[in-house]
């Protein structure tokens, strides 16, 4: 009985070294040296996690910038272009800038200007109700006001006006994640460069209907008249199925544009007011 016992012992004490033995050889094989690197930039970058840069969290993010070597087509929206400089060295690279980025809402649809033709009680997320129907305004376009871009926001940028039913964007808490952008059912949410002085001109809308169509429904509405298109001398508008977009890369910020759309759909953001053109003013006081 006791020859048995030691027999069994001794068979499964081979069988764990020969186990041992194996599984070392394997990690060997299959070990995979991770470059220090990698925690070097993770201990730099935010922590925030946002999935702004693409990428499911902080830590792929690191690694994806080591296993390319630079930052070409990677950004980290949080930490910006001050992160950038810190990265640079680590990688043995020169730190290039990028241009800074803002969210900003292509909707003007307020309660004022897209006054309601219904009321939508059901569920309170913009998901649904761009499932269910057009909006309360009847605009297929606009903003459903439920605040699912308001809910995706990791860093209090951004809340609901009671008064025009539109989400606002808090421009110093922005980081550009793009968040709000993902939330958004109807796509009215975009990605700008924030200007020089924080200055930006757009077109706030994004309806693609007939102006006659359009105007039913919202009173600020891009109606594709092409004027903008036409006093524009840097060719930075460009006017597709009804709907005029200005490229803030080409955009030289003249504003030239905003005073000839006759719908006000044409927004300027940071600049100080218009000076009254005398010439007019002085016709205005004869007549």
């Amino acid at each position: 009985m006791i020859t048995l016992i030691l027999y069994s012992l001794l068979a499964l004490s081979l069988i764990g070294l020969i186990s041992a033995v194996i599984l070392y050889f394997v990690s060997q094989k299959f070990k995979v040296i991770e470059d220090p690197k990698i925690d070097e930039i993770t201990e730099l970058l935010p922590a925030a996690n946002c999935g702004g840069c693409g990428y499911a969290g902080c830590r792929n993010f690191a690694e994806a910038i080591v296993r390319q070597g630079n930052l070409d087509n990677i950004h980290c929206p949080v930490g910006g272009n001050s992160l950038v400089k810190l990265i640079a060295p680590i990688l043995g690279i020169e730190a290039q800038e990028s241009e800074p980025q803002v969210a900003v809402i292509r909707c003007n649809g307020s309660k004022e200007n897209a006054p309601s033709k219904a009321i939508y009680d059901s569920v309170q997320t913009c998901s649904f109700a761009h499932a269910l129907f057009a909006g309360e305004n009847g605009c297929p376009n606009g903003c459903l006001g439920c605040g699912d871009c308001v809910v995706s926001c990791k860093f209090d940028a951004m809340y609901m006006d009671e008064t025009t039913g539109l989400p606002v964007i808090i421009t110093d808490n922005c980081v550009a994640c793009g968040a709000c952008v993902k939330a958004c059912p109807r796509n009215i949410i975009e990605l700008r460069n924030k200007g020089k002085k924080d200055r930006r001109i757009y077109v706030d809308c994004i309806n693609k209907e007939k102006g006659a169509v359009a105007l039913k429904n919202c009173t600020v509405t891009c109606i594709g008249c092409g004027k903008c298109v036409k006093v524009c001398p840097f060719d930075a508008i460009t006017l597709i199925n009804n709907l005029a977009y200005i490229d803030d890369e080409k955009c030289k910020l003249c504003r030239k544009c905003a005073p000839v759309c006759p719908t006000g759909a044409i927004i300027e953001i940071g600049f100080p007011p218009r000076k009254e053109n005398v010439e007019t003013a002085s016709n205005e006081e004869k007549a």
